[in-house]
């Protein structure tokens, strides 16, 4: 389906009838489209800080295939926090995200900080899919040697049967110490850390 120049409008209003104080825009990858959709994610932030300069916007977008750009693009637009998930460890990363590629997640969020150093960046990990400690940990060094700020851990749930079954279910107690690891060890400014996270 094509592009609707008329959706910036549209999501600003209805962000404005319901009250929002903070939103988050993220949609399927668009890679039918010039830049991946980037001009549309831009025109989204736009729209609602030009109607609802008190509500703050989070994007959580795709990795344009690397293009720094397009990510520039939507850097320009100034969103609050600018998010791109990461979702696996680097070793389970080609059978998870078979689209996706690890070190390029990792160098466009880095890629963020160079085109604006103040700008909050988030990503997020799904835990129980075969991952170790280890792997969790270098995850979260190469997200630090990034520079990204925000960085959330949950519990994959197996979306149907044509994705790789759930390996384990990770403990509450195991998402607490992650926190503590990610926070203190690492240094994220902060980790959001649980089952439905």
């Amino acid at each position: 389906k094509a592009f609707d120049p008329a959706e910036p409008t549209r999501l600003a209003e209805a962000v404005g009838r319901m009250g929002l104080e903070h939103v988050v825009i993220t949609s399927v990858d668009r890679d039918d489209l010039p830049n991946g959709g980037a001009e549309a994610f831009a025109g989204c932030i736009t729209e609602i800080k030009r109607r609802l300069p008190d509500t703050s916007v989070e994007v959580l977008i795709p990795d344009f295939k690397g293009d720094e750009d397009a990510l520039k693009v939507v850097v320009d637009a100034k969103p609050a926090i600018l998010g791109h998930n990461l979702e696996t460890v680097d070793r389970l990363h080609p059978e998870v995200r078979p689209g996706g590629r690890y070190w390029r997640s990792i160098s466009f969020l880095g890629a963020v900080k160079k085109l604006d150093p103040t700008m909050l960046t988030k990503t997020g990990i799904i835990l129980g899919m075969g991952e170790t400690l280890d792997e969790i940990k270098q995850a979260m060094a190469d997200l630090r040697e990034a520079a990204v700020d925000i960085l959330t851990l949950g519990q994959y749930l197996r979306p149907s049967a044509m994705h790789i079954p759930v390996a384990r279910w990770v403990t509450p107690d195991e998402f607490a110490e992650l926190k503590r690891i990610g926070e203190e060890e690492f240094g994220f400014k902060h980790v959001e850390s649980g089952p439905l996270v």
